[in-house]
Parts: structure tokens; C-alpha cells; sequence
């Protein structure tokens, strides 16, 4: 879809949070281009070229805005980010694949031909796989110069890029000016230095108590916490381990996630992970004006508009808890958890008592066996369907990386033994982060629409799309607010 410059316009005029992230706008005056929440002076429209995403206007020569800093702009969403194949390559981008691979690898991974994969994100993004990648490393640069203490070479380092000097170039070549001359302007920062910090924009509405009750009743005890408003987890990516703590900006919206920084090196897909984990890049605006319209959400809506879906930091993760969780409650499901990670996830040492250990990886988990999943307080159908689950994301058989093919993801769960319709939908809710997973067996939303099977509770549901996921968790916090789950 075209974007309509007069729209635009009025929303930059108005600085609209709402469209933050929708559109960038370039102000041929300046050569600068900015979000539509710059508190700069509003250019005359004549003076304005509208672009969806910021390497269009970087790709026209225009230099991202000082003020309005469009790197950390909230990102476009699920349903907008065009057809699958280029929505697939456009996340997995963010999240870092081209610092380490190339362009062939990552048409491999998505089952397409290089040749394939470039016209098929150039003709939905308008620019190539590459371009998207170096707006995303030098933004995430430009990101950490203003932020953190982090020296040149390691933010050239934490941000992709292979060496210092192409670093440099660059930066350079698209801000016009060396990556030296930004730090000594902005000023260094005053983060404190036992951790690097990010921050991550989001579109109010926000309904940041809401998000960390439900995480805090689903912590895995040693994996992950909440206290005193902020959450904290231990991480695990690649060959690094450590520990980030989120917690709401008072100041903005956005939240502040302070990284350990033995993770330095992974901060790209750190953010992607967070982004995801929080719903940051969610339209809650456009998923309340939908679902307001029908009189059982009406009420919960409008007490809470900025309701988010808690998505997930890893997936396997996200998809073994659906699993412990099966046929029993909330609580009983988060001890079970914590028994899991005592047992098979590693030690880990942390700034906080009793975050201590990692979430065992997949191929750990499988190569466990049943017998000694069951003795962490599961009957042995649940732990096969565990060690299923485990084996089937180790080999590679199911992928639960976002975004993904919701279909063909729930198709391979429910052919693993033991996981039926209820946990598949659980999953593709958290871990696959699709907006539309309704789990219709679920009894606390049968019970709350009146609904005596899935079918009759699907078929309540059908005006609700594509939002039927935050459709669930307006009904189970209805719910949980009424003591009725």
C-alpha cells in the first residue's frame, strides 16, 4: 500500500505516536530524515518525501535525524510486514544473521534461491537484504554511541560489523561524519558500567503491569524473576551466557533493558529477542478499535487498551512450558519448570540471588529421556511429549523461530505425540508471536464465552480476527482479575 503524503504529513504535524515506526519522513532542506515524533520544527509538506522504512531514506542519501534518533523507532508489526518470505527474511535480518552469514545462507535457510529471495524483499521493501542489514548495524551503532560507554571498537564490534576501519567508512559515508565526531557531540553517556543499556520504543498504549503479572505467575524460578517492577532473566545465545533486566522508562515510552556485558557481542539479536519477548513493535491502537466493536471485550478493552501479547525470549522455551503446563495449573506448571532447569540447565552466575540458571537447551532435554523428565513431577505421556518436542527442534524438524508459517508450525506440533490443539495454539500465541492463535480449548475462554466446545468457541471468535491472541488475554485477564484462573 502507497502511503499518502497528505496523511502523513498531518501526522508529523501532529506528532502522532501512533504512526511511529509506520513511515520515516526525509526534509530535503536538512537532508535529514526523522520519525513522525520529531519535536523538530514541522517542514512544509513540498519539503517532504515519505518513506516506510529508514533504509529507503538512507538509501535517497538522507542522515538519520540527531532528536528524533530513528533507530530506536518501534517496528512496522506482523501484518505489516509484507508477505511471509520477505517478513521471514526481514526478521531474521534484525536479528543479525548477516553479520556471521550471507545472502546465499540466508535464501538457503528460508528454502529459496538467492536470486529469489533479493527481488522477492526488494519488490515488498523496496530495498536489498543487504542495505536492510547495514541500516540495522549502523543504526544499532548510532544507538550505542548515544547510550553507552561502550569504546568505538566495541561498539563497531557489538554491533556487526567485522572490523573497526569498515566500521568507520561506513558510518562515515552514511552520517557524514566519522562515528568519533557523533560520540564527542552526543557527549558520553552516564550509563552506568556493569552493564550495557538499550532502549526499546514502543507505540502507547503500553499496559506494563498487565505484561508483568502475567510473566511474573510464569517465571521459571532460577531462569527468570520479577520484583519491583523490573524483569530479569538469565540468557543464553550462541556460545555466550548472561543476564539482562528489563524495566518501564518513566521518562518515554519505552523500556530499558540492561544487558551483562559478556553479551555485548550479541546485542543485535538480544534486541530482536526483546522486541519480541515485550510486543514492542504492536499497533495497540488499531487491535482496540477492532476488538472494542464486540460487547463481551468492550469492558476490558477500554480498561485496558494497551494489553500486549507476552511473547517469547527463546522459543523452545516458550513451547516446553506450554508443554509442563498441560492439564494443570498456572503454579503447579511453574514448579515443574523450575525442577526442569535445576535438573538439566546449567549454573550461571548472576548480580541477582537466585538467578542462577540457564533453561536447558533443546538437544539436552531430549537426550534426557523419559524417565528422567517424569521424575520432575510429570506423567510419563507428558514427558515423551517433551522429549518430542525437544528432539523435534533439535534436529530441525519443527522451527520455532518468529515469523513463522503458522500453519505448517502447528501441523508439526500436533503430529508430535502428546501435543493436541490446545498446546499447539498456546505456542504459536508465545513462541511463533502470531496475533491471530486462538487456543480455543482452553477451558477459562470456554467458560468465559459460554462456549461448549472449541468449534462453538471458534466460531464466537471469528469477528475477533486478526487479533483473536489479544482477544484471549483480555478474556484470561478478565479472568485472573476475578479470581476465576
Amino acid at each position: 500500500m502507497e502511503l499518502d503524503p497528505v496523511t502523513c504529513h498531518r501526522a508529523l504535524a501532529a506528532r502522532d505516536r501512533r504512526f511511529d515506526g509506520l513511515f520515516f519522513v526525509g526534509v530535503s532542506t536538512t537532508g535529514v530524515y526523522c520519525r513522525p515524533v520529531c519535536p523538530a520544527r514541522t517542514p512544509r509538506r513540498e519539503h517532504c518525501s515519505f518513506f516506510r522504512r529508514a533504509a529507503e531514506a538512507e538509501g535517497r542519501g538522507y542522515r538519520a535525524c540527531l532528536r528524533c534518533r530513528p533507530e530506536l523507532a518501534p517496528g512496522a508489526g506482523p501484518l505489516e510486514s509484507g508477505p511471509r518470505l520477505a517478513a521471514s527474511a526481514l526478521a531474521r535480518i534484525e536479528a543479525g544473521f548477516l553479520n556471521e552469514g550471507s545472502v546465499d545462507e540466508l535464501a538457503a535457510s528460508l528454502g529459496v534461491s538467492a536470486r529469489h529471495l533479493r527481488r522477492a524483499v526488494v519488490e515488498t521493501l523496496g530495498v536489498t537484504p543487504v542495505e536492510l542489514a547495514q541500516t540495522r548495524r549502523l543504526g544499532l551503532a548510532k544507538q550505542l554511541l548515544h547510550d553507552t560507554r561502550l569504546s568505538l571498537a566495541e561498539v563497531a564490534l557489538a554491533s556487526g560489523f567485522e572490523s573497526v576501519r569498515r566500521f568507520n567508512a561506513l558510518f562515515r559515508t552514511r552520517f557524514g561524519r566519522p562515528p568519533s565526531e557523533l560520540r564527542r557531540e552526543v557527549g558520553r553517556s552516564d550509563a552506568a558500567r556493569d552493564a550495557v543499556e538499550l532502549r526499546l520504543d514502543y507505540r502507547p498504549r503500553f499496559d506494563w503491569p498487565a505484561l508483568l503479572a502475567f510473566l511474573e505467575a510464569r517465571a521459571t524460578p532460577g531462569v527468570e524473576e520479577v520484583a519491583d517492577g523490573v524483569y530479569r532473566r538469565t540468557v543464553r545465545h550462541g556460545g555466550r551466557t548472561g543476564w539482562v533486566s528489563v524495566a518501564h522508562d518513566a521518562r518515554r515510552p519505552a523500556l530499558l533493558a540492561r544487558v551483562a556485558p559478556s553479551l555485548s557481542g550479541a546485542l543485535m539479536p538480544l534486541a530482536a529477542r526483546l522486541r519480541a519477548a515485550f510486543d514492542l513493535d504492536a499497533r495497540p491502537e488499531a487491535v482496540a478499535a477492532h476488538l472494542e466493536r464486540d460487547p463481551l471485550l468492550r469492558r476490558s478493552v477500554r480498561r485496558r487498551p494497551g494489553l500486549r501479547l507476552p511473547g517469547a525470549f527463546d522459543g523452545f522455551e516458550a513451547a516446553a512450558r506450554a508443554v509442563v503446563g498441560q492439564h494443570v495449573s498456572v503454579r503447579a506448571a511453574t514448579t515443574v519448570a523450575g525442577r526442569l532447569a535445576v535438573a538439566l540447565g546449567d549454573p550461571i552466575e548472576t548480580p541477582f540471588p537466585g538467578l542462577d540458571r540457564l533453561f536447558p537447551a533443546a538437544a539436552v532435554v531430549g537426550a534426557a529421556g523419559e524417565g528422567a523428565i517424569a521424575k520432575l513431577g510429570m506423567p510419563g505421556a507428558r514427558a515423551r511429549a517433551l522429549g518430542a518436542l525437544a528432539n523435534a527442534v533439535h534436529t530441525g524438524a519443527l522451527s520455532l523461530e518468529t515469523p513463522a508459517d503458522a500453519a505448517r508450525a502447528r501441523e508439526a506440533l500436533t503430529a508430535l505425540p502428546g501435543i493436541g490443539p490446545w498446546t499447539a495454539d498456546v505456542i504459536a500465541m508465545r513462541a511463533l508471536a502470531q496475533p491471530d492463535a486462538f487456543p480455543a480449548a482452553d477451558l477459562g475462554i470456554a467458560r468465559a464465552l459460554g462456549a461448549r466446545s472449541p468449534r462453538e468457541a471458534e466460531e464466537r471468535a471469528e469477528p475477533w480476527r486478526p487479533w483473536r491472541a489479544y482477544a484471549a488475554m483480555h478474556l484470561w485477564t478478565t479472568l485472573a482479575e476475578g479470581g476465576s484462573r
